[in-house]
């Protein structure tokens, strides 16, 4: 699958800065039918990154949103300050 196609638009909410900020987890919303693994691989050629774990989760609008924590020794603050959301 595209990458490109597989991440669709970051997620801006309260909670999702919180989770940044305190966790270092970065929340997208994700290609319906995309995998754990599609999401992963996504990650690794878009933003040069290592992902340690996904949780992925289908909202009441049928959105698919993906939690993606960063390995350690990569900086979630530096990849949203790049999609201009911190």
């Amino acid at each position: 699958m595209d990458p490109f196609k597989v991440i669709i638009a970051p997620v801006v909410t309260e909670k999702a800065v919180r989770l940044l900020e305190e966790e270092g987890k970065l929340v997208f919303i994700v290609h319906r039918k995309a995998t754990k693994q599609d999401i992963k691989r996504a990650m690794k050629e878009l933003f040069d990154v290592e992902v340690e774990k996904v949780n992925t989760l289908i909202t009441p609008k049928g959105e698919k949103k993906a939690y993606i924590k960063l390995k350690e020794g990569y900086d979630a603050g530096k990849i949203a300050a790049s999609l201009g959301i911190y």
